[in-house]
């Protein structure tokens, strides 16, 4: 059995490369050209609608993190339609409406663009991206009072003045709880690094409004704080709203062990969660945020000269990639091809076997086609050496007839009885070669007749037995037979009795006196075996595969009258194919050989 083509090999897997890099090479090129030829109007246009977008969202999340609830949201969201040219839509997570800039009744888009929730998402720190975590504009209880804005406002200049002395230019922020923030020319904090004159600690402490809010935060921080196994060293009060992360804008204490992450971690995530819950009723409900398109209609895009050019450069382009890999596998695919019929094409006698270069279907037929020059070679030779053994076959019989049918024409030998029985021997030796080829060749054809019936095999076996037991005892050849009454075949018993016969023959004429010769028949799942057993001088290893072949002998040097035709065991192995059987020989040499029949099971008739 021929190994699997790997795929990879394959000249299909080749061809579907080949087509899907043409695809992919297509493909790219138009989407590269859909892109380039895509007008810069359109491009501004959509960058203008998300950052349109971006600006409706942070301003209603402002709102939300301002107000309680959305009761007075309607003239925010009519005034935004109009500035913006859009519909704008809020409506709760189940889709009753809270504010609606379009006529009543109209229906909502299919999906929503964004949700509004400033406790989770930040549209304010970074203006165009929504962040992940709280607004700074949800300051609830944190809202400074105006006379702490205007204390720490003097705080905050006395220390930008000190900054100044020390060489440091400094700005102060405003942040939407009211607390003012120092920051440098980069806009980062400038709290990072104080000078040693500046670092009185008033302008970062808490103030008494502040401090309300951050203890209630700590109580209720605590006991998410104590179920995480998180203790406090020294509880204190720390703000620092300038840094926009939960765990570091409001400090709850000291941890026990510092500089462990993992309790570091546990006490962010109770402060976030605890910082929710205190902020929640001062933010308005999470809703849904729907836009739909304004009156403006996109501006239409041309062709330009040059971004033609491209698109007929670029179609040329996959055209000439196109007929360059068509042609190199093509050429590949008829090359092998080409060879094939050249040889085919060469006289028979020459046998032209063709070069065997890949392992694809190409190369599985250059392997077959030298196969059957192989094969056609070897039923040459064996048509000529056929010719040549039945010409031998059949020239001594009738040389040794002709001879004595001359001798006796011219009276040098009277025709006595003697005479005329060898006549008679050899002229039975011809009617026996030719009965053998006449079989064979009816079972060449495939019109080998079979009067098949039921054939108890006990039965053949006594008649098989019974027509060469003169033989056996002449030959001082004891001959067996062993077999179940049950076991029964679908045969022609002539047939099988002439194949039986052969072995039976065979064997009685390899087998020295004082062997034996035994029959043997048994059932095997759903076959009956049946064999020939002989303690003859057996066949050779070497030999063993040729036994069936016709006009072939063990020993060659043995003649017609004593070794047969050679045909014996050819017409029964096709005797046996005929009845869908097969036979098989095996042999040790000096013990004696066996031969195995094995047949489809019958089932016993009725009646017997």
């Amino acid at each position: 059995m021929r190994p699997r083509i790997p795929l990879r090999k394959r000249l299909l897997v080749r061809l579907l490369v080949a087509t899907v890099l043409i695809a992919l090479c297509s493909v790219g090129a138009t989407a590269w050209l859909a892109v380039q030829t895509t007008t810069r109007a359109i491009r501004e246009e959509q960058g203008q609608d998300l950052a349109d977008d971006m600006r409706i969202l942070a301003q209603l999340s402002g709102y939300a993190a301002t107000h309680p609830d959305w009761k007075g949201v309607a003239p925010t969201v009519r005034a935004l339609s109009k500035k913006m040219g859009r519909r704008i839509a809020l409506t709760t997570s189940d889709r009753t409406l809270i504010a609606d800039s379009a006529a009543h009744g109209t229906s909502l888009p299919p999906r929503a663009a964004a949700s509004v929730d400033p406790l989770h998402t930040d549209t304010y720190t970074e203006p165009g991206a929504q962040l992940s975590g709280l607004d700074p504009r949800v300051v609830g209880p944190y809202r400074l009072t105006a006379k702490e804005r205007v204390r720490l406002a003097g705080l905050a200049k006395e220390r930008q003045a000190c900054f100044k002395q020390n060489g440091i230019d400094t700005t102060i922020t405003m942040t939407p709880s009211g607390r003012p923030v120092l920051t440098d020319a980069d806009g980062n904090n400038a709290n990072g690094n104080v000078p040693e004159p500046c670092a009185d600690g008033k302008l970062n402490a808490p103030t008494v409004t502040e401090s309300k809010a951050l203890k209630s935060l700590l109580v209720s921080a605590r006991p998410c704080l104590e179920r995480g196994g998180v203790t406090f060293k020294v509880p204190y009060f720390g703000v620092d709203v300038f840094d926009k992360s939960l765990g570091s804008r409001y400090t709850t204490g000291a941890y026990n062990k510092l500089g462990d992450s993992a309790d570091i971690r546990k006490a962010e995530a109770c402060t976030d969660s605890a910082r929710r819950a205190q902020l929640d009723p001062y933010v308005a409900p999470v809703a849904e945020l729907f836009l739909g398109g304004g009156d403006t209609t996109a501006p239409r895009f041309d062709v330009s000269p040059a971004n033609k050019a491209k698109v007929v450069g670029a179609a040329a382009a996959v055209l000439a990639l196109t007929v360059l890999l068509t042609a190199v596998v093509a050429t590949r695919l008829v090359r092998p091809l080409r060879a094939l019929t050249e040889a085919a094409q060469q006289p028979p006698e020459l046998h032209v076997r063709v070069p065997v270069r890949t392992r694809d279907e190409t190369g599985i037929l250059a392997e077959a086609f030298n196969d059957l020059a192989d094969r056609r070679e070897r039923m040459e030779a064996q048509r000529k050496a056929m010719v040549s053994d039945i010409a031998h076959e059949l020239r001594s019989p009738l040389t040794n007839i002709r001879g004595w049918l001359e001798v006796t024409r011219d009276g040098f030998v009277e025709p006595d009885p003697a005479l005329l029985g060898s006549l008679h021997e050899e002229a039975m030796v011809l009617q026996r070669v030719i009965d053998d080829l006449q079989d064979l060749a009816a079972a060449d054809a495939g019109t080998l007749r079979l009067h098949r019936e039921p054939v108890r095999v006990e039965d053949l076996f006594d008649q098989v037995a019974a027509a060469y037991r003169v033989t056996a005892d002449t030959a001082g050849v004891v001959l067996l037979t062993k077999a179940d009454r049950t076991l029964w075949l679908d045969a022609d018993p002539v047939r099988m009795r002439q194949v039986l016969g052969n072995l039976v023959s065979n064997a009685l004429r390899h087998t020295p006196a004082d062997g034996t010769v035994t029959l043997t028949a048994w059932r095997e799942g759903d076959r009956a075996v049946l064999t020939v057993t002989d303690t003859g001088t057996g066949i050779a290893p070497e030999a063993l595969p040729h036994v069936f072949e016709r006009f072939w002998r063990a020993d060659q040097s043995r003649s017609r009258r004593t070794g047969g035709s050679g045909l014996g065991l050819s017409i029964v192995r096709d005797l046996a194919a005929a009845h869908s059987g097969t036979v098989e020989a095996a042999s040790t040499p000096g013990s004696g050989s066996t031969f195995t029949l094995k047949f489809p099971d019958s089932p016993t008739p009725e009646g017997s």
